[in-house]
């Protein structure tokens, strides 16, 4: 994570500007039965995509507040970085992506018996959205619709 004095003249006066969203109440809903009986999901706002899927598209103003499938079993070294934020240095995710989804991580904890599965697609969005109203209204209902039919007991976010 940068400190500010790292980040470019136009990135700390954006920072100083920018009107930063607050979720007042947050939402919580506690689980019901023991993670090593769970299906768990996983979302990251890496803005990764595997072969083949269209990436994020860059010049949307505000941020491409799309949402990506990406299949549980895609190898982390298949996906291509469409992060469009130049406020960190992307290069040790896109050395080791589970950094920034953690494919083999999550497979690991299934082995292991720690949860119970995974469902069968995981979500990939874009970090570094300032437009946030398309990703609140839209983006995310048709993310947790989309978690809900995959069967979801809960979903891991994974900022970036």
């Amino acid at each position: 994570m940068a400190t500010t004095s790292e980040l470019s003249l136009s990135v700390r006066l954006f920072l100083k500007t920018y009107r930063f969203r607050t979720n007042d109440p947050v939402p919580f809903v506690a689980l019901d039965k023991p993670l090593s009986e769970c299906k768990v999901g996983l979302i990251s706002s890496a803005g990764f995509v595997p072969p083949g899927i269209e990436p994020f598209d860059e010049s949307v103003r505000g941020g491409d507040s799309s949402w990506r499938a990406v299949p549980a079993d895609t190898d982390p070294a298949e996906l291509a970085d469409c992060h469009r934020s130049e406020s960190f240095d992307h290069s040790a995710m896109e050395k080791d992506p589970d950094l920034a989804f953690p494919l083999t991580r999550i497979q690991e904890l299934v082995a292991e018996g720690f949860i119970g599965s995974t469902t069968k697609n995981f979500v990939s969005i874009m970090g570094s959205i300032t437009a946030t109203g398309p990703l609140i209204k839209k983006t995310a209902p048709e993310v947790g619709q989309f978690f809900k039919d995959e069967g979801a007991d809960l979903v891991l976010l994974v900022p970036v």
